[in-house]
């Protein structure tokens, strides 16, 4: 019996075969955790970028307090992407179509400033705001403002994607 214990924890020799698994093992562990953190910070949000943070700072307190009236009022849109522009259906805190003075786009990619542009949409008669421009696919980040009488009615930045049809992808 004792040698039996013996022969089962006596230490094995450890060879160049071993060597070489264990550094296999070890960097393709680092390796793949390397391309699943890449792959992380490609596909979701790039975060915000501000000139000055301090002064960025500065002004939260002011931007959260107006981003709270304006919510107050209810408003809401549906954006709808396209191969022509953008749709915005937007409606009161009643859910009738809504009418505002403008509605203004502020159309940003996440990364980069070379698409960058406003677009202004104008109300058909069908009571849809429609601006005309074409959208790359890929990520774009759409800041609407909706202002009547001079009151800003309505202003949230919103996400989307443009698949490469033109239509709104997840």
């Amino acid at each position: 019996m004792m040698q039996m214990m013996r022969a089962i924890f006596q230490p094995k020799e450890f060879t160049g075969r071993h060597m070489l698994f264990t550094m296999l093992a070890f960097f393709g562990v680092i390796i793949t955790v390397n391309l699943v953190m890449a792959r992380f910070a490609i596909t979701t949000w790039s975060g915000l970028v501000v000139p000055n943070t301090y002064v960025a700072s500065q002004e939260f307190n002011a931007k959260a307090a107006e981003a709270r009236t304006i919510d107050a009022l209810g408003y809401r849109m549906k954006l709808i992407p396209s191969v022509d522009g953008l749709e915005i259906d937007f409606i009161d805190s009643a859910g009738n179509l809504a009418i505002a003075d403008s509605i203004i786009a502020e159309l940003r990619r996440p990364v980069g400033e070379h698409h960058d542009r406003h677009m202004v949409l104008t109300r058909d008669p069908d009571g849809i705001y429609r601006g005309a421009g074409e959208l790359a696919e890929g990520e774009w980040i759409a800041t609407v403002t909706a202002t009547r009488d001079g009151q800003t009615l309505y202003k949230k930045g919103r996400r989307f994607h443009v698949k490469a049809d033109g239509s709104m992808g997840q």
